[in-house]
């Protein structure tokens, strides 16, 4: 994605770096000097408000929050999808993709406005320190988290490698709280994690990061290994309520299991600038069967990945209608003010769908049983659902979402319970079904 974001900017660069007059038209050159020129007029009217809010708002205003908030506006009223960054946010979401930052190794959530810890990671200064999970986090560096929101407290426990941080913390069975400091080390998001089932590989995947496809080879190599390529039936790739991620990473999760077409292609509003994505030679998995499980939480790059596995004949989809989220962001990064996140093509799948506010179908439905509290409350908006999404070309079917609950114990989720099935030969053919295997 970045690869492709510098491409753009840098053909957006050069094509203003050199003009060409055309005679073909006087008229079409008169248009567009008349657009320019209400295009002044408007941003005159912009400057004239500002000015006014400036001087005459009953209190000062911060006008670099003016600002923003008027160029977030306008990227907003776009799609929902393009979107100003600030630095710090911008520093974010860097962190986000790259899948690695200083900090400590845990995963925390808030409750009842305590930190509490989810679980340590494996060989990290947490879980080397003895941190447990269901450890509460009273205070960093001397500092309550009361107050704090669950961000607020990540970035203070996050920092530069080698810097040292302290945590005080509650556990049940202490009668004292326990002091711990901690030096922070690079810690790595772990986008994919693989487990044994009987004869079976599962791969979940939770995001499209910098660490994906090397999270996901390691994974079918260490699967193989265990299992025996021998006895292994097949893999499960979990992209349940995986919200998505790098364009790239999507690519090459896709050619690790086709050997040749094309896996996706991005076109914008130029017919020029269409670019399509072939795979390379080589299967990972050496031909094993597969079975991708989605739902209404599966969006963008885990869509990419469904629907050319799909299109291509290589897996079995399985579960509910995913997101449809069929476009693609370009980040452009603006010096040391943030970036802009704007919306720049849509892609297709290898058959030349566009899954833009539709998702991608399961070849195998299956419905989860829904708790009675949660009813009503399962399924996503999806794309179609939320207000200015872009149109889907002309197309008129487009859908709102689908359910994307996942059951925690892993013996009542039907949906991969119906995916061992499928890859054990239990379960036949690629039909529409409706609830639990038979």
């Amino acid at each position: 994605m970045r690869k492709l974001s510098l491409l753009i900017l840098g053909a957006a660069i050069g094509a203003g770096g050199a003009t060409v007059m055309s005679q073909t038209s006087l008229l079409s050159s008169t248009s567009a000097i008349a657009a320019s020129a209400d295009t002044y007029r408007q941003l005159s009217l912009f400057g004239d408000v500002f000015e006014k809010v400036r001087t005459d708002y009953v209190e000062k205003p911060e006008e670099a929050k003016l600002v923003e908030a008027a160029i977030n506006g306008m990227l907003t009223s776009l799609d929902p999808h393009s979107s100003y960054m600030d630095a710090k946010s911008f520093r974010d979401m860097q962190v986000q993709t790259r899948g690695e930052f200083g900090g400590l190794g845990i995963e925390v959530t808030m409750e009842e406005g305590l930190v509490k810890v989810v679980t340590p990671i494996d060989d990290t200064p947490a879980s080397r320190a003895g941190i447990m999970a269901n450890d509460v986090i009273t205070q960093i560096d001397g500092e309550s988290v009361q107050g704090l929101n669950l961000n607020q407290a990540v970035d203070k426990m996050r920092g530069p490698v080698n810097s040292s941080v302290t945590l005080k913390i509650q556990r049940k069975e202490a009668k004292e709280p326990i002091e711990v400091k901690l030096t922070r080390e690079t810690i790595k998001v772990r986008p994919v994690r693989a487990r044994v089932e009987g004869d079976i590989g599962v791969l979940r995947i939770t995001q499209f990061n910098e660490q994906t496809f090397e999270g996901l080879r390691s994974g079918i190599d260490k699967l193989t290994s265990e299992i025996g390529a021998d006895k292994l039936a097949g893999f499960v790739i979990d992209l349940r309520n995986n919200p998505g991620g790098l364009l790239d990473q999507a690519i090459m999760v896709s050619d690790a299991f086709i050997d040749r077409g094309e896996i996706v292609s991005t076109r914008s509003r130029n017919a020029e600038d269409t670019q399509r994505f072939n795979a390379k030679a080589g299967d990972l998995t050496k031909g094993k069967p597969l079975v991708v499980l989605v739902n209404g939480g599966s969006a963008s790059a885990s869509e990419i990945v469904a629907g050319a596995l799909q299109d291509h004949k290589r897996a079995t989809v399985l579960g509910t209608r995913s997101f449809g989220k069929g476009s693609v962001q370009t980040i452009i990064p603006l010096g040391g003010n943030g970036a802009v996140r704007l919306t720049t093509a849509r892609y297709y799948t290898p058959s030349g769908r566009s899954i833009q506010a539709k998702g991608i179908d399961p070849d195998v439905e299956v419905l989860q049983d829904i708790p009675e509290e949660l009813k009503g409350k399962d399924e996503t908006k999806g794309e179609a659902g939320l207000r200015g999404h872009l149109q889907n070309g002309g197309e008129k079917e487009e859908r709102g979402g689908s359910s994307a609950y996942v059951p925690p114990d892993p013996a009542n989720d039907k949906q991969l319970i119906a995916a061992y099935d499928l890859l054990r030969g239990v379960r036949k053919g690629a039909s529409n079904t409706t609830g639990a295997p038979n």
